[in-house]
């Protein structure tokens, strides 16, 4: 009997850390005739199945590309419609979460958001605090560049009170700045709908990451998507810098 590509996976050469570019909603939606939102709508169902398969297979860390900084230039229409989803979704999904021992964090710009989204999220995240399973953070209102530029005035900042020496700055003081402190990088980038970019994400975090790109639609994607990926990821051999002898000595 042929095994299932889940039972194919090594448990112990997963990646710590899984990002997603969740691509393909504006499309999905084109495809059946309806407007861009009915796209993020069918997306939820892609996330509640992501999230249980990382789940399943033990990833200890997940990030979601929900909202970028330059989504906030999209239609009005469509930027209200995705803040009223977001709040639906946090209302509907906390339970799931909490049944699966899910924590939740966020990063990104959260003074650009609405009152009531940032409530609900930090709402959800107090309740799903305690939790010592797959920790989903939601970049919400979130661009690289933005990241980096906030982390550079902070340091310039502290160098300006004399709080740390910049003859003394290293990549490890530099990432204490950043937003996913104490958070590992992503070993393994997913991207879907068959667009093949970055589009601002994690710039500085996935400087070695493995990327893996996807015809599927996010609406579409579901976790057996998620276990091919990792499946892929695996078959790679990583090298950092190295030699394929290096490696192997």
């Amino acid at each position: 009997m042929d095994l299932s590509i889940k039972e194919r996976l090594d448990n112990s050469k997963l990646p710590r850390h899984v990002a997603i570019i969740m691509d393909g909603n504006g499309r999905w939606a084109a495809r059946h005739g309806s407007a861009r939102i009915f796209g993020h709508e069918h997306g939820i169902e892609a996330v509640r199945s992501v999230i249980e398969g990382a789940g399943e297979v033990g990833i200890g860390y997940l990030t979601l590309y929900a909202f970028s900084t330059e989504n906030w230039s999209r239609p009005r229409e469509e930027v209200d419609g995705l803040m009223s989803l977001l709040v639906y979704a946090i209302d509907s999904e906390t339970v799931n979460l909490m049944k699966n021992n899910v924590r939740l964090g966020v990063i990104g710009d959260m003074k650009m958001l609405p009152r009531r989204v940032r409530e609900k999220l930090e709402s959800c995240i107090e309740k799903l605090k305690d939790n010592t399973g797959l920790t989903v953070i939601l970049a919400i209102s979130y661009s690289a560049k933005w990241e980096i530029t906030e982390a550079v005035k902070k340091m310039v900042s502290d160098a300006t009170r004399e709080r740390i020496d910049p003859s003394q700055i290293t990549n490890e003081l530099f990432e204490s700045y950043l937003s996913t402190k104490g958070i590992p990088d992503p070993e393994l980038l997913i991207r879907t709908s068959g667009e093949y970019r970055l589009s601002n994400f994690l710039l500085w975090q996935i400087a070695y990451a493995e990327l893996y790109f996807t015809d599927i639609l996010w609406p579409d994607f579901r976790k057996e998507d998620l276990f091919e990926a990792l499946l892929n990821f695996q078959n790679r051999e990583r090298r950092f810098g190295m030699t394929s002898e290096q490696i192997a000595g």
